[in-house]
């Protein structure tokens, strides 16, 4: 791979551009990690305008972070979240390592923690256990979140659903609710 994408020719791109000029209404809302593997419209291969995107490390979410799903989902009317971790991820990896981080990184390594607590002692692999369960944790915390998003969630306006993607594959697996 070379780094282009080659799949829109600049007119396609160009014509969606000048069609969402105007507003956006995307289908659905993926929180995902900032790892450049992991880029969305890629993985789901959808063009501009179909999907809001909020990219931090391990999908660790803050007040800003959420208001922008809140956004998506209140003002622009995205009616599923899917919150997408992936494998080999440094974020988890560093929490399941007990790094001991400096700056701001250290914030995320501790709001991944308590997926590493909870599957400690599991079989098969540390980090994709963490991670799953750390997408597991991220789902079950937006769904309560009110007062936005948990309405939503109990009127059945909005699913909030987990998932993980394989680097080397590709494939795109749903993470069952409390399950690793």
């Amino acid at each position: 791979m070379d780094g282009k994408l080659n799949s829109v020719t600049p007119d396609e791109m160009a014509r969606r551009r000048a069609e969402l000029v105007q507003g956006q209404k995307p289908f659905a809302v993926v929180v995902c990690c900032s790892d450049s593997r992991v880029g969305p419209e890629i993985i789901f291969d959808q063009e501009l305008g179909n999907i809001f995107v909020v990219r931090t490390a391990g999908e660790v979410l803050d007040a800003a972070g959420i208001g922008s799903i809140e956004y998506a989902v209140a003002h622009l009317g995205s009616p599923l979240v899917l919150v997408l971790g992936h494998e080999h991820c440094g974020a988890v990896a560093a929490a399941v390592a007990d790094a001991k981080e400096p700056g701001h990184i250290a914030g995320i390594v501790k709001a991944i923690r308590p997926a590493v607590k909870r599957t400690r002692g599991l079989k098969g692999d540390p980090v994709d256990n963490a991670v799953r369960a750390n997408v597991q944790d991220i789902a079950a915390r937006l769904r309560a979140t009110g007062p936005i998003l948990a309405a939503r969630v109990n009127a059945g306006q909005l699913t909030v659903v987990g998932a993980t993607i394989s680097l080397s594959t590709g494939k795109v697996e749903l993470v069952p609710d409390g399950q690793q």
